[in-house]
């Protein structure tokens, strides 16, 4: 059954890959990949009802995904809708691409620190929307975001999940994995920029109108600024809310959502309906890209069905088994997780190694955070920014493939050399 499954998820995978030479949607690919391993899986147990609950039980935690996603991309929509992105874009007036590149990933890496890695992903595409006209260098920029927002996430506690699943399980504390982890981080991203740099000439050209430009021309710059400010607060207001509460962020994105709907309510109350229109939550969850967040259920579905089925764990025990050296077992985790989702990879890990053996802020730990978090980077589908982005600016897997996944290779094992140094450094 093992092989069976693994062989429909690589297919499935292979499909996505190539998209644009078959001609066939990535997300539909992915939702029949995701149901038919379930379908495998559920024909050859005995258990039936076993099969059903966990998937309840999976399907539980890619809800908590979904609704994150849904409940910032709505929020960055809003405050796109309400002209609130100009303001910072108005403050960026480099046209060079070397300058505007290096300004857009350093804010991305400590964005992504302060927020977490997907939303900083959708704010950051948002806002380079508003500075970059041409489509293939729009594309570049986005390229970069999605490795600046997954560095930037690895040394943060409330940077990434699998960072925040180690924090909350007491394998690391939230100073030392800052300390630690900072500088390997930024070496990730400062190697793919070096590289970038000497391939980029030339000026970036300004989309001529904004994008959200309408009949009533009437909003004020104070609404814009509202709108940011509180639309920001409320995303960054979720990681306290998560630790004030103990709540999934989704809860807190969605009380955010809550506020921000409020606050345009207030902005445009008095004014006829046609002029509210364009502002309203209804006209933003029109504007997300649906098919992106289905593409990530289905890629979630297939990995759920081969955690449920223990491929991954086994997968972890064989290499535990197979590899002495712990520093490549954890190498080969981060490698992974730009195929298989880097949650499960980490929560397997968590399983196989105890705190007893590895206490709290070990190096086993701290660099496990490191890889698994940048190591999704390396391919467009192995982190959830890359698929956010994916869908958000209709990236092709190959496309990325060619363009950045050497790169972010490159700046993976420069991230993994840095960090070593400094640990046989301080031993």
């Amino acid at each position: 059954m093992e092989a069976l499954l693994v062989f429909v998820f690589i297919v499935g995978y292979i499909l996505i890959a190539v998209e644009h030479t078959i001609h066939l949607n990535k997300t539909a690919t992915a939702l029949i990949t995701g149901v038919l391993c379930w379908v495998i899986y559920i024909l050859n147990t005995q258990n039936k009802d076993l099969v059903s609950s966990e998937l309840a039980h999976h399907l539980a935690s890619i809800s908590e995904i979904l609704f994150f996603l849904l409940g910032a991309m709505t929020i960055v929509e809003l405050i796109d809708a309400h002209q609130g992105f100009k303001i910072i874009t108005d403050k960026i007036t480099s046209k060079n691409k070397v300058q505007l590149l290096w300004t857009i990933s350093i804010i991305t890496f400590f964005l992504s620190a302060a927020l977490d890695n997907l939303t900083t992903a959708i704010v950051m595409v948002s806002v380079v929307r508003k500075l970059i006209k041409d489509k293939e260098t729009r594309m570049f920029f986005a390229g970069i975001i999605i490795i600046a927002a997954n560095s930037g996430g690895a040394w943060s506690p409330i940077g990434d999940v699998t960072t925040t699943m180690l924090w909350i399980g007491g394998q690391v504390s939230a100073l030392a994995i800052i300390k630690s982890l900072i500088l390997p981080s930024l070496i990730s991203l400062i190697v793919p920029l070096l590289f970038l740099t000497f391939r980029l000439k030339g000026e970036v050209q300004s989309p001529s109108t904004s994008i959200a430009t309408y009949k009533d021309d009437s909003l004020s710059k104070k609404d814009s600024s509202m709108m940011l400010i509180v639309g920001f607060a409320m995303l960054l207001f979720v990681p306290i809310f998560k630790t004030i509460t103990h709540l999934p962020p989704y809860m807190g994105v969605l009380l955010g959502l809550g506020v921000v709907w409020v606050v345009s309510e207030i902005i445009h109350h008095g004014r006829d309906e046609e002029y509210r229109k364009p502002y309203s939550v209804a006209h933003a969850l029109s504007k997300i890209d649906t098919s992106s967040i289905l593409f990530f259920l289905g890629i979630l579905l297939s990995i759920a069905a081969l955690e449920s089925t223990h491929f991954l764990s086994s997968l972890a025990e064989w290499m535990n088994k197979s590899i002495a050296n712990q520093d490549i077992i954890v190498i080969v985790i981060g490698l992974f997780s730009a195929i298989i989702d880097n949650v499960p990879l980490v929560a397997a890990s968590m399983g196989m190694y105890d705190l007893a053996h590895f206490p709290m802020d070990s190096k086993l730990w701290e660099f496990l955070a490191y890889c698994a978090g940048t190591g999704g980077s390396i391919l467009i589908i192995g982190s959830a920014p890359g698929v956010a982005v994916m869908g958000m600016e209709k990236i092709d897997f190959m496309w990325f493939f060619k363009k950045f996944s050497l790169l972010a290779l490159i700046g993976y094992f420069a991230g993994i050399i840095t960090y070593l140094s400094i640990y046989a450094l301080l031993q």
